[in-house]
């Protein structure tokens, strides 16, 4: 990895906490320079930007670059904005972290908010807000906002995950460093951030405020778009969790829960995107994974849609 240089820092900052807000980038620097101007505008002024370019092929290095108080990180691409969180988390000096995705925007007071609830709470390993939903334009869009968790983290986690990104959540240093911060193994691909907050969350506690701090942008190249590969990581993630519940009839019940909750959500997509496919006659062999993925992980959901297509044929009913 090349490390890019340190443009300025703010000197007045050295006797109040510092905030890293790190930003992955790969071929977005379309929404980049948005991201950065968010956290320039923060009502909170003592903060470090740090961008990590991973191998993008547009011009995301020229628009980090054109901000003097950027850090630029550069990496080969990994695919993966997990790996550029971590990567920026070592370079990082703050007493508090913040995981900025580029195509998001923190609201003014987002490092304000975080920071008051973490300094008033040593006990708090992280808090995690709301936020806002946009369109690739930036318009607003309607978002489905899951109440405020007042206890038991960890057993709502296990439902599911009620951080909608990881922009709306400030970590405390010391508590990523325990964690060991983002577990980079493939099979958790896409869910590296629900598995942070279940080992966070199981081990120390943690807060969630229902201030909005993020304005979250939905767009058709966010990987959670991809069904297929979201279902296969978060069961992953989940079923890491059955031996630290196993025992425990409430976690027991809220892992089950929480996995039939991922299935569904999950297999729902993935069973319209199988269909898609298959309409379109020339994806075969995506449609070919899915299947392969809803077998492997949804077994009942691909019986139940095998029986249907067999019904139809047989008696001639358009499925």
């Amino acid at each position: 990895m090349e490390r890019g240089q340190v443009k300025s820092v703010d000197e007045t900052a050295r006797d109040a906490p510092l905030v890293s807000v790190i930003i992955p980038c790969y071929n977005q620097a379309h929404f980049l320079g948005e991201a950065i101007e968010s956290v320039l505008n923060q009502s909170y002024p003592h903060y470090e930007i740090i961008v990590v370019d991973d191998g993008s092929t547009d011009n995301t290095s020229e628009v980090a670059e054109s901000y003097t108080q950027v850090k630029l990180l550069r990496q080969e691409n990994h695919g993966r904005p997990a790996v550029g969180r971590n990567n920026g988390f070592l370079e990082s000096v703050g007493d508090y972290i913040v995981f900025l995705d580029s195509d998001d925007h923190l609201l003014p007071d987002a490092l304000e908010i975080g920071l008051s609830y973490l300094e008033s709470h040593p006990e708090y390993a992280f808090v995690s807000g709301h936020c806002r939903a946009m369109d690739s334009s930036g318009a607003p869009l309607p978002v489905r906002q899951d109440p405020c968790i007042e206890k038991e983290h960890y057993l709502a986690l296990l439902h599911h995950n009620y951080i909608w990104t990881p922009g709306t959540v400030m970590f405390r240093r010391e508590a990523l460093e325990r964690a060991g911060c983002f577990n980079i193994s493939m099979s958790m691909k896409g869910s590296e951030d629900y598995d942070l907050y279940l080992r966070i969350a199981r081990e120390s506690p943690v807060y969630c405020h229902a201030h909005a701090v993020v304005e979250y942008r939905e767009h058709g190249a966010s990987l959670s778009r991809n069904a297929a590969t979201m279902l296969k990581s978060t069961l992953t993630v989940h079923r890491a969790q059955w031996p630290f519940v196993k025992g425990n009839k409430r976690y027991e019940q809220a892992y089950r829960e929480g996995e039939r909750f991922w299935k569904q959500y999950y297999g729902e997509h993935l069973v319209e995107r199988v269909r898609s496919q298959v309409r379109k006659k020339e994806e075969w062999n995506q449609a070919a994974q899915g299947l392969k993925v809803l077998l492997r992980y949804h077994p009942k959901e691909f019986f139940t849609q095998a029986y249907r297509k067999l019904y139809c044929f047989v008696f001639r009913v358009k499925a």
